[in-house]
């Protein structure tokens, strides 16, 4: 266990939370994050579901986008989720795998930090260099590690 500190509610080890209750703790603990963006529309996935967990977003002027759960009617958005779920997943599988951002080495978090946005900018700078050297954008194999 480590001591308690600001970032607690982004740990990703909470054991077997509900992810509901874990968004709702962070909205909490960072009321700036909806104050700041009023309106905000949240995308999540099936699990996000809930008449009195709906009403608690809508307290907050936050909009529930996501996939309709088996029985139910087709909700807002649902021609969205299948292409942005996988871009989201091809954006984690890059991050994950080709950016190491797993074995980041960082020992503090600020180092963390550090290292994977030096990855992140490494990443972008070979993109940017691809598209404005005619090359093709589709394999970034040359710039794998």
């Amino acid at each position: 266990m480590h001591p308690p500190g600001p970032a607690d509610h982004l740990r990703p080890d909470r054991g077997k939370a509900d992810e509901r209750e874990t968004l709702l703790d962070l909205l909490a603990a960072e009321p700036h994050l909806v104050a700041a963006r009023p309106g905000q529309t949240l995308i999540g996935a099936k699990n996000y579901f809930g008449r009195e967990f709906e009403h608690q977003l809508a307290e907050q002027s936050i909009r529930l986008l996501r996939p309709a759960r088996k029985g139910d009617p087709e909700r807002p958005g649902a021609p969205l989720f299948k292409p942005l779920r996988q871009v989201i997943e091809s954006v984690n599988e890059t991050f994950k795998g080709q950016l190491d951002l797993e074995q980041h080495r960082g020992r503090t978090p600020g180092g963390a930090l550090a290292r994977v946005m030096q990855r992140i900018l490494a990443l972008t700078a070979a993109i940017w260099h691809k598209d404005h050297t005619g090359q093709p954008l589709r394999s970034l194999t040359a710039y794998d590690h």
